[in-house]
C-alpha cells in the first residue's frame, strides 16, 4: 500500500520537527516537505497535491487559512488540519470554514498527531477534546428566542459541568498560561517539581484534558483563569 502523502507548514522549528517526527513514525505516513512559512507552503501545496495539508495558522508571512483554503479549490482531494497553539472560538470556526476538517493543538503527543492523520485520512474530523466539547457547548445552546424555561439551567460551564480548583492549582495554571516550565513553577511557588506535576495531574484529571494548551484553554473557557490579568 503507497503511503499517504503529508505537507508540513510550521514557523516555529523545535514544532515543526517534533510534529514532522510525528509523521515519520507512521508506517502509512509519508512527508513530503515540512515548510517554514506560507510562502514555501503554498509552493510545496501546487507542487506536490499532497494527501494531507497539516498548517500552523499563524505564519510569519501570511495565514494558514489561505492555505486551507488554496488546496480547497485546488481540488486536489487534499484534506486539511489547523495545528495551532491555542484554539479561541472564532479560530476554529474560521479554519473549519475555510475547510480544514480537523483542528489540534500543537502540544499533543506524537501518537495524537499521527492518529489525527490517520483518522483524517479514513473521513473522521478529529479535533482535541477540549475545542470538540466547546464546540458542542456552543451548539447546544438555545437559539436567542427561546424562553428563559428552555435555556440551560446554568449559564457557565464552570457552574453546569461542577469543576473546581483548589487556590494553588489555579496558580499552578495560571503560570502555566503565562508559558512558566515545570521547574520554574516550582520555584517560583517554593514547592519541589513533584509537588507541581501532582497539581498538573490533578488540573487535567479534573478538566478532562491530556495537554498544557488544553487545560488553559478549557480553564479559560470556564472563567478558571483570565489571560488577561
Amino acid at each position: 500500500m503507497t503511503p499517504a502523502t503529508v505537507l508540513l507548514v510550521e514557523d516555529d522549528a523545535p514544532t515543526r520537527e517534533r510534529l514532522a517526527r510525528a509523521v515519520r513514525e507512521c508506517g502509512d505516513l509519508s512527508l513530503v516537505a515540512a515548510c517554514a512559512d506560507f510562502s514555501s507552503g503554498r509552493e510545496a501545496l501546487e507542487s506536490q497535491s499532497p494527501d494531507v495539508l497539516l498548517t500552523d495558522l499563524e505564519l510569519p508571512d501570511g495565514s494558514g487559512l489561505e492555505l486551507i483554503r488554496a488546496a480547497r479549490e485546488a481540488n486536489h482531494g487534499t484534506q486539511c488540519m489547523a495545528v495551532t497553539v491555542f484554539g479561541d472560538e472564532r479560530t476554529v470556526l474560521s479554519a473549519i470554514e475555510a475547510g480544514a476538517s480537523g483542528y489540534l493543538l500543537k502540544d499533543g503527543t506524537s501518537e495524537d498527531v499521527g492518529r489525527a492523520v490517520q483518522q483524517l485520512l479514513a473521513g473522521g474530523s478529529p479535533m482535541s477534546p477540549s475545542i470538540a466539547r466547546h464546540l458542542l457547548r456552543r451548539f447546544r445552546e438555545p437559539p436567542a428566542g427561546d424562553s428563559p424555561r428552555e435555556a440551560p439551567a446554568a449559564s457557565s460551564p464552570e457552574l453546569s459541568e461542577g469543576v473546581e480548583l483548589t487556590g494553588r492549582e489555579r496558580e499552578v495554571l495560571d503560570l502555566i498560561a503565562k508559558g512558566f516550565s515545570f521547574p520554574e513553577i516550582a520555584e517560583l511557588l517554593a514547592i519541589s517539581a513533584h509537588t507541581v506535576t501532582t497539581h498538573v495531574r490533578h488540573i487535567y484529571g479534573k478538566l478532562e484534558v491530556r495537554s498544557k494548551s488544553e487545560a488553559v484553554y478549557e480553564a479559560v473557557n470556564r472563567g478558571l483563569i483570565d489571560l488577561k490579568g
